[in-house]
């Protein structure tokens, strides 16, 4: 570094500020150093990073800070974040440092309280009143931290309230842990450049995946569980269905089977809720105060799924709701108390830092890259080496996908690539059950017959980790089933996809000695998978042609085929089930 890289008047900071300088600062990760390396070897105005969930972007940006007002750079800080809960998080986190930020500041107060030397606030607080912020930023030299910079695209307002607010900023940190937004709204403060295919995309400064983060022991493996099951529901039309969660039907039909399995009326979500907290225990065994993490959809399944588990593990759950005003205490009492469950709508699905969880269940409608990564990203917080994180699904093709690609790192389009809904990689841009349920309200409006989700069923499908399946199905509470709720809790990555190939080929012996038919090969999933599909295609253009309902289908296959459900099913009664179906078409009984 030189002098010439800041401007006239500045002192330069130092590299490496001694322990003194940085008061109770925790030392630096390597990325973290190397990022600082980088930020003070450019001086940049604009600074954009991209780190995974749970590598330690405050320490980061708050090392920023304080050499930066050390050096007399900045003698301001503006932290904007997502929440209020963050809000408080981050003053806190710079408190053990030494800088002083009002989380408490409001609007209407014009300026914030003596003692300290910035506010933090939220993207909507900044929006609401861009220029009062514009003002205190000209007003003093102001370095701009924007936490989860990608909230600057939430909403056309926002994006323009930020970029007047902070334009005339000294320096601007924007820090992301997830894929940027799905939609095609520029990010204020960030840089796009144009790729080969004239795509416009965001380019960041610095980036830390969670491929890096896992292999530097950084962040814990994930380990997902996903459960199918049979779901039965009545639509606003009257007619009732059936389907097996997640065997590739149609849109809505996967749509209302999901929304079926996360009714808490039903059986899947509560024996779904009971193998979570079977797998918690394993965990507690190796990590006393290991905690679990239900994310639901609304309020009325929080409280539902918080009444389930309380039966399931005779211990309250803690219940934390965007509208309760005590819902940050709630959140740091959970932190600390070491009890084993909180039940949470949105708030702790991004930034909310409590390292102890370790079990997850995604009972949600949200189905977008970005809400999954900032979900999951609740789990891969690794406290010491060897700490495994395992995450609950819905055996459901989109989820599915997202858990597959975990290591992917996305940049920001502006223009949109065009891809068909057959496209082996499409993804929509909005959730499928948030789309049915949007088409649900707008239909109850017309025609008060609505949803019904009659009955549910769980089954355990599969596990994912690293890319790649385990597992050969089974029913709950099956053998099969806890060979993978009974792995350690304390695993690195390597030992965890070692042990679930060993716990894959243990079923596979098991079946071909108990009387399964022999088989030369580990059942190949992806070819189960294909055969589902080709099976659910069929009966849904059978379904068209016939009026019958695709459950009332499916048990006539079975009842002429033989076999057990779907989700269970061998490769060769698939393909029978195939045939038998292809006949009918034709005229063959």
């Amino acid at each position: 570094m030189t002098d010439a890289l800041f401007s006239v008047g500045e002192t330069m900071p130092p590299a490496y500020p001694d322990r003194a300088a940085r008061g109770t600062a925790p030392k630096l990760r390597q990325w973290q150093q190397e990022a600082l390396e980088l930020y003070f070897s450019r001086g940049p105005q604009d600074f954009l990073a991209v780190a995974t969930p749970g590598a330690g972007k405050t320490t980061f940006a708050l090392r920023v800070a304080k050499t930066l007002v050390d050096a007399g750079v900045v003698n301001r800080i503006t932290v904007v974040a997502p929440t209020d809960h963050l809000k408080r998080q981050w003053a806190d986190a710079a408190g053990r440092i030494g800088i002083s930020l009002d989380p408490n500041f409001k609007n209407s107060d014009g300026r914030h309280g003596a003692g300290y030397i910035g506010v933090a606030v939220t993207y909507a607080q900044v929006a609401s009143k861009p220029l009062l912020h514009r003002a205190k930023t000209e007003a003093a030299r102001t370095l701009v931290i924007l936490d989860e910079i990608h909230h600057g695209g939430d909403d056309l307002s926002w994006g323009d309230g930020i970029r007047e607010a902070f334009e005339p900023a000294t320096r601007r940190l924007a820090l992301t842990g997830t894929p940027f937004r799905s939609d095609t709204s520029a990010i204020p403060f960030v840089q796009y450049d144009e790729d080969a295919e004239g795509i416009r995309r965001s380019k960041a400064d610095y980036t830390y995946g969670y491929g890096e983060a896992l292999k530097d022991n950084v962040v814990r493996p994930v380990v997902f569980m996903a459960y199918s099951g049979q779901m039965r529901w009545r639509t606003s039309a009257g007619e009732e269905m059936e389907a097996n969660l997640g065997e590739g039907f149609t849109k809505d039909i996967t749509a209302h089977a999901w929304r079926t399995a996360l009714n808490p009326e039903g059986e899947w979500i509560p024996a779904v809720l009971a193998a979570a907290d079977r797998r918690l225990t394993e965990v507690r065994r190796t990590i006393p105060d290991a905690g679990g993490l239900v994310i639901a959809t609304d309020h009325e399944g929080a409280r539902a799924y918080a009444a389930q588990l309380q039966e399931i593990t005779g211990e309250k759950a803690t219940v934390i709701l965007s509208d309760d005003p005590a819902a940050s205490t709630r959140i740091e009492d959970f932190t600390e108390d070491g009890s084993r469950w909180m039940v949470a709508v949105r708030m702790v699905s991004e930034g909310v830092d409590v390292p102890r969880l370790a079990v997850g269940v995604y009972a949600t409608s949200t189905s977008t890259p970005l809400f999954f990564a900032q979900a999951v990203g609740r789990f891969v917080r690794s406290r010491r080496r060897g700490e495994v994180a395992s995450v609950f699904l819905p055996s459901v093709p989109l989820l599915m996908a997202l858990a597959n690609e975990m290591e992917l790192e996305r940049d920001h389009a502006l223009d949109r690539p065009e891809k068909h809904v057959d496209d082996p990689d499409f993804i929509p841009e909005d959730g499928l059950l948030e789309e049915a349920n949007r088409e649900e309200k707008a239909s109850n409006e017309l025609n008060k017959q609505k949803f019904e989700a009659l009955d549910s069923n769980a089954s355990f499908d599969r596990v994912l980790f690293d890319g790649d399946e385990f597992g050969m199905g089974g029913h709950v509470g099956s053998e099969e089933e806890q060979d993978f709720l009974g792995i350690p809790g304390l695993l690195d990555a390597d030992q965890v996809g070692a042990l679930l190939r060993q716990r894959q080929q243990d079923q596979v012996t098991r079946r071909r000695d108990g009387g399964a038919p022999p088989s030369e090969h580990v059942v190949d999933h992806r070819q189960l998978m294909d055969l589902r599909q080709e099976l659910a295609k069929n009966v849904s253009a059978w379904a068209a042609r016939t009026g019958t309902a695709h459950g009332s289908i499916h048990n006539k296959l079975r009842e002429v085929c033989g076999g057990p459900p779907v989700a269970q099913a061998s490769a060769e009664q698939l393909q029978t089930r195939i045939k038998r179906l292809q006949g009918w078409f034709v005229g063959r009984k």
